[in-house]
């Protein structure tokens, strides 16, 4: 099995095992590293994956630690009206792949890339710090 279909099999585990946690489970955590720098953004990233959680996002939160995280599934944009922080925004197509980025996005803006799949909002100053940019490939890894 090649590396390619390799990612692809772990991909499709992760997201049928997300699936199933989302049905008993508000709580997700995973851990999203870039392949391509060999860098990691974060290990307690949440998942975004109904659409209550996406509504709320970070809504309600004064800050984000570094390495934590928001993924918000099935997700094309982003606003911070009502938020107290900036965020590092990076956009995902359906394979994982970085499409857009976004840094330090302050509170009272929107931000939105039509060609995404998902989103993952960030700590101010990941993407700096883990060099990712477009066309490099995420993996995320379940917390099991």
């Amino acid at each position: 099995m090649n590396v390619i279909n390799l990612l692809r099999y772990r991909l499709h585990t992760i997201h049928t095992r997300t699936k199933r946690k989302l049905a008993q489970t508000d709580e997700i955590l995973i851990r999203v590293s870039n392949l391509t720098r060999r860098t990691s953004l974060g290990d307690r990233i949440r998942i975004a994956g109904n659409p209550r959680d996406r509504r709320k996002g970070l809504l309600g939160r004064k800050h984000l630690d570094t390495g934590e995280g928001l993924l918000i599934l099935l997700g094309e944009a982003v606003h911070t009206f009502g938020m107290q922080f900036a965020i590092d925004l990076v956009y995902l197509d359906r394979k994982h792949r970085v499409v857009k980025t976004r840094s330090q996005v302050h509170p009272g803006r929107l931000s939105f890339c039509l060609t995404a799949h998902s989103v993952i909002e960030l700590a101010t100053g990941t993407i700096c710090k883990t060099r990712t940019m477009r066309g490099d490939t995420l993996v995320v890894e379940d917390q099991l």
